[in-house]
């Protein structure tokens, strides 16, 4: 094997390649990228059993067909380090790799690729095709809301559902649930739904940086799979059943409150800073027109701030994990927003004021 290359070229798909690789492997092949030359083209591949990313370049030079693996973080930290625009000769020696850029040279070692897990095809049950931009919209508004560790493993992922014309995503740590749907030209009458993990989620909106593009999805019975131009993703899909969401979203809420959303996002920032650091409790008390926020910590500290905003109805008090709070109301885009509450022990449903694509449930919190 043996290529010339620019480094702008080799670095952009090797650093989201290298994303996917763990640095602490149980397999030594795992913590190295596969490349492979055949036909003119460089494909990169990493993987850590759970989630496979390709990346695909086009060699404007002659190049010598072959396959190896090298160390993926060490590679990449070599092309990181090299002048903008140096041309890069990567060739095969026996069982090292040389890497050589105008007067500097490397020797990396190598495993076969023969030892180099690829994840099996399956047939696509579903496919479709949707703009990044949409895609990308979908995991940003929800996946702040995913699980990081739970015991219930199947939170610690997103929910997608095609249904015929719709795509929506939902995400939920059993405290709050985040829910987005979009058009999208799928067809589709039942509905179908998959649990993609947590990291193959992250790892798919890295991928989505052409918001012009398209990506193109396949949804198997264990796996999803994204393709981007140049880019094939791969992702195990999560075994298990996702919660009912819609049992979890509030139904019949009286108490409605419409606010300024950046007003209310400082106020409960500054609200934020002397709650209990571990509970970040704040309490909100409503009254007509006005929203009462308070916070107090264990050291006897305590902040309060009040607001106009439209309310009418009768008083009340509830309580809520201020971090929560303020995700959504990082993600939300509209000038105002909506806040439709039913009694302190009931979740608060959020949404944009001007119909939004975007639903959002917070558990309230005994203060």
């Amino acid at each position: 094997m043996k290529f010339t290359i620019n480094r702008e070229a080799l670095l952009k798909p090797l650093q989201l390649v290298a994303g996917v690789v763990e640095r602490r492997q149980t397999l030594p092949v795992l913590s190295n990228v596969l490349m492979v030359v055949e036909a003119g083209q460089l494909s990169l591949t990493g993987t850590d059993l759970e989630v496979e990313l390709v990346g695909r370049v086009v060699l404007e030079d002659a190049a010598e067909a072959g396959e190896i693996t090298v160390p993926a973080r060490k590679l990449m930290d070599i092309c990181k380090s090299l002048p903008e625009n140096a041309m890069i000769e990567v060739r095969q020696d026996d069982q090292k790799v040389k890497v050589k850029a105008g007067r500097a040279r490397f020797t990396l070692s190598t495993l076969p690729a023969n030892e180099f897990p690829s994840i099996e095809e399956e047939a696509g049950s579903i496919s479709f095709t949707i703009g990044q931009s949409r895609l990308r919209r979908l995991i940003d508004r929800t996946g702040f809301a995913m699980a990081q560790q739970d015991v219930r493993y199947y939170l610690n992922g997103m929910l997608l559902e095609v249904s015929q014309n719709c795509l929506r995503a939902v995400a939920t740590d059993g405290h709050r649930l985040a829910m987005c749907s979009v058009d999208a030209d799928i067809n589709q009458l039942q509905r179908h739904q998959v649990i993609v993990p947590r990291k193959g989620i992250l790892e798919m909106a890295r991928l989505l940086t052409e918001e012009e593009e398209s990506v193109h999805i396949i949804l198997g019975a264990n796996h999803i799979r994204a393709k981007t131009g140049e880019f094939m993703f791969t992702s195990k899909l999560v075994d298990g059943k996702f919660p009912d969401y819609d049992r979890v979203i509030p139904k019949g809420g009286n108490k409605i409150i419409i606010g300024d959303r950046q007003e209310l996002r400082q106020t409960f920032q500054r609200a934020s800073i002397l709650s209990n650091e571990k509970y970040r409790g704040i309490r909100l008390i409503l009254s007509d027109g006005q929203l009462k926020v308070i916070a107090n910590n264990p050291e006897q500290e305590e902040a309060e701030e009040e607001l106009s905003l439209a309310y009418h109805g009768e008083s009340m008090e509830i309580g809520f994990n201020v971090s929560y709070l303020l995700d959504v109301l990082s993600v939300l885009s509209g000038e105002t927003i909506k806040m439709t509450l039913s009694d302190p022990n009931s979740s608060a449903l959020l949404e944009e004021s001007e119909s939004g694509d975007s639903t959002y449930v917070v558990m309230p919190m005994r203060l």
